[in-house]
């Protein structure tokens, strides 16, 4: 009832009304072609149905006019695709032939109500219309003169229900196919790994370059030796240095969401990881065998970041310890172990476990696996992604 009462004020009751008004186009045309059939029009536009555009145009159109609110989001319910299948198409039919039936509903009420409350007021006015009257009375003056405004409230009232009717057919034809569905959650799935992915790059390129600025200036005023600390601000530099081109990147991806990521960092530059590492005390025992340079986008990438977190960790929860780091190309995979001693006093604690979280994730999405824990008195990373799936 308050739907009612507010329909007047509504800008989508009028948008909506001449929706319901589009078809009496093509009503009017045949009329004067040849009244007597005019239930043509119904096997005129089953053609129409057919072609694949119609089911766009309709839908532009009952977007714009019916749901002009949430015209472009996914609330609207109305699709804004050719038509692929054939239930599609007969989908489309089925919506034409409903929306010349109720555009027929929609004329006789749009044409002869006003014509009641124009006689209604010629009869109040004392001229009553005599030729073919709407009226199928003659009531007195006084009683015409309170029933004028009743045709036109009624005439609102009629439209704003075939206007809420011709919406929820329209949701229900020209509503997104089952295929659609799929195709729009599959892009919104991608849309939410991309933030995770987003998230994960930030928190492992970011907490990488504050780890080592920490290490670095507390190594740097333990020793109290200005060589050692020129190295130490040098690295320190470098480090924030790489860690703001991450950013940017990252802040571009975000800024244009339909740019692809590119330009991120690969094994092929884990030298720089390991100069990082050694910068701030590490001792870094390096082993790197196989053809980095040509390892597939997702693995290298990945790899990389699992490798650059794995460093990040020793030196935020155990300082300057000796390193060993394997990376290999095996046979249908790569190999990836990060080992290290654990000593008596770590030189930071805590954290969420994000980090060993988001390792073992990157390599699961991959389809491989990545295992993180104590290992022969000290601790281990041990990664190993597939190759032949990503090929």
């Amino acid at each position: 009832m308050y739907k009612l009462l507010r329909a007047p004020l509504r800008p989508v009751t009028y948008s909506r009304w001449l929706h319901l008004c589009v078809p009496l186009l093509l009503l009017a045309i045949w009329m004067f072609i040849n009244p007597r059939w005019p239930w043509m029009p119904l096997l005129i536009v089953v053609p129409f149905g057919f072609v694949p555009w119609v089911r766009l145009a309709e839908g532009l159109q009952a977007q714009f006019l019916l749901t002009p609110q949430d015209r472009g989001s996914d609330d609207s319910g109305i699709s804004t695709a050719p038509s692929v299948r054939w239930s599609d198409r007969w989908r489309t039919v089925l919506w034409l032939e409903i929306r010349l039936v109720v555009a027929g509903a929609a004329m006789f009420a749009t044409v002869f109500l006003p014509v009641m409350s124009v006689e209604l007021v010629a009869t109040a006015l004392g001229h009553p219309l005599n030729s073919d009257p709407a009226i199928p009375f003659a009531p007195p003056r006084w009683a015409a003169a309170l029933l004028a405004p009743l045709p036109l409230v009624v005439l609102i009232v009629l439209v704003t229900l075939l206007g809420e009717l011709i919406t929820g057919i329209a949701r229900r034809l020209l509503g997104p196919s089952a295929a659609e569905r799929l195709t729009a959650l599959e892009a919104r799935t991608e849309q939410l790994l991309e933030r995770t992915r987003i998230a994960r790059e930030l928190h492992d390129s970011i907490g990488h370059a504050l780890t080592v600025a920490v290490v670095q200036a507390g190594a740097a005023r333990a020793a109290k030796d200005p060589a050692f600390t020129d190295r130490a601000l040098n690295a320190i530099e470098e480090t924030g240095r790489a860690a703001l081109e991450d950013l940017e990147r990252v802040l571009l991806v975000l800024r244009e969401s339909a740019q692809p990521p590119s330009q991120r960092p690969t094994l092929a530059e884990a030298g720089r990881l390991l100069e990082s590492a050694r910068a701030s005390g590490a001792e870094v025992d390096a082993q790197l065998a196989g053809a980095l340079e040509k390892l597939p986008g997702p693995v290298t990438r990945e790899g990389y970041r699992i490798l650059q977190e794995a460093l990040t960790n020793v030196l935020r929860h155990c300082g300057p310890v000796p390193v060993r780091v394997r990376v290999e190309v095996a046979a249908g995979g790569l190999d990836l172990e990060v080992t290290n001693p654990l000593p008596e006093r770590p030189t930071m604690t805590g954290g969420s476990g994000s980090g060993l979280r988001g390792m073992r994730e990157r390599a699961a999405l991959l389809g491989g696996e990545a295992e993180t824990g104590p290992y022969e008195g000290g601790w281990r990373v041990r990664a190993r992604l597939p190759l032949e799936r990503i090929r």
